[in-house]
């Protein structure tokens, strides 16, 4: 087996060898982020989420070892701002990896109903997610990503997943 090349910086020709991602999330808090990668990536990617790792020290740590062990990762945070996504963006393809974005839309209702069925030590408080939605940024291609998609909670355990152009 050949050792894929060490890069500092990623170009579309290296695709060929490149079969890691690191998927990156962004909605407001209750969105159905955290239940979409126990349903659709638990298997295959590792999580990181501030609501798990507390810091962005333990976070970047984490990101660092996924990225030196080429394992797929899922960024699993709000990320309301394209200058937080575009982070991720830049350190995923200097490593050869695939930068993918999932957005979240959610409709600031649903999220309240989504929040208030939570346990509550889970339960965010109403002005945390109007605040996020607040200085939320739409994404855009302009940020980076090699492919966008766009997530709604569709049914009662369905998604709605459309790509973004």
């Amino acid at each position: 087996m050949i050792d894929p090349p060490v890069l500092t910086s990623f170009r579309k020709e290296d695709y060929h060898w490149a079969a890691m991602e690191l998927i990156v999330f962004c909605g407001i808090q209750a969105s159905g982020k955290s239940t979409f990668f126990k349903e659709r990536f638990f298997d295959t990617h590792v999580r990181l989420s501030l609501d798990l790792l507390n810091t962005r020290q333990r976070e970047d740590a984490l990101l660092h070892a996924c990225l030196a062990a080429q394992q797929k990762a899922v960024i699993d945070n709000t990320n309301p701002l394209a200058r937080q996504r575009q982070r991720y963006c830049r350190i995923a393809k200097a490593s050869g990896f695939r930068a993918v974005l999932y957005y979240f839309e959610a409709e600031i209702e649903q999220a309240l109903l989504r929040n208030a069925g939570r346990d509550a030590a889970h339960r965010v408080p109403e002005i945390a997610l109007r605040g996020t939605l607040k200085k939320f940024e739409r994404p855009t291609v302009e940020e980076g990503f090699d492919a966008m998609f766009q997530v709604r909670a569709a049914s009662e355990n369905g998604w709605s997943v459309e790509v973004m152009e």
